[in-house]
């Protein structure tokens, strides 16, 4: 038994000290910055804006305080940044999507590209759609929708010139068109049944069949004979 634990101490003893000795490899500056924001992220979006804190950050990233400081200034500073990303992420998205020249084909394609992304990017989904802090007047979901709504007014508006209706609507449905896509999606994000190609071809469904039997000049019921 000796003669056992003398062959293998020492080299037991020579591991243990060149773990020791082995330097931890730190990152660079840009590492350490995605490594913030991808921490960020995922608590921005398990908590919100409000609910997070810097400490909580540091803690995750396993870094200090004045690191996250040095990087971006605050709490403002990362949230700015990581909503930033998700927005032009979004909108490239979306923008690189609608390529077909139907206006059925174009619907199709913009909801699918939204609920790819809710089931690709979840947290960076629910960065975007949980409540934004008052400095962030931009940059949040409502602004991108807004960004998409107005892709899909020239759209609509080629289309309404063509079939003889008032080319001014179009911004009007566009925005009803992207809301209900939108919102669909939001309630999709929690339940995630049926299945997105499914989701896409309903919101498609009922969006299209609408438009296609659109009265010139609408009217509510319940105000007619008055």
């Amino acid at each position: 038994m000796d003669g056992l634990g003398s062959d293998h101490t020492p080299g037991r003893r020579r591991g243990a000290a060149a773990a020791r000795k082995t330097p931890r490899v730190r990152m660079s500056a840009a590492q350490r910055r995605e490594q913030l924001i991808a921490t960020a992220r995922q608590l921005f979006a398990e908590r919100g804006f409000d609910a997070t804190s810097i400490e909580e950050v540091a803690a995750r990233a396993k870094v200090s305080k004045p690191v996250v400081y040095e990087h971006f200034g605050g709490k403002e500073g990362l949230y700015a940044v990581v909503v930033d990303r998700e927005v032009r992420s979004l909108l490239d998205r979306i923008t690189t999507a609608l390529t077909a020249g139907h206006p059925q084909e174009l619907l199709e394609q913009a909801a699918l590209t939204l609920l790819t992304y809710i089931e690709e990017e979840t947290s960076g989904f629910r960065v975007l759609v949980r409540e934004s802090p008052l400095m962030s007047s931009t940059g949040n979901f409502s602004s991108v929708m807004n960004d998409v709504a107005h892709q899909v007014e020239h759209i609509l508006g080629a289309e309404f010139s063509s079939r003889g209706y008032d080319p001014k609507l179009a911004e009007l449905y566009a925005q009803a068109l992207v809301g209900m896509v939108a919102l669909t999606g939001r309630w999709w994000l929690e339940v995630r049944r049926p299945r997105k190609e499914t989701v896409a071809a309903h919101l498609v469904n009922l969006a299209w069949n609408g438009l296609s039997h659109l009265e010139a000049k609408p009217g509510l019921i319940t105000l007619r004979g008055r």
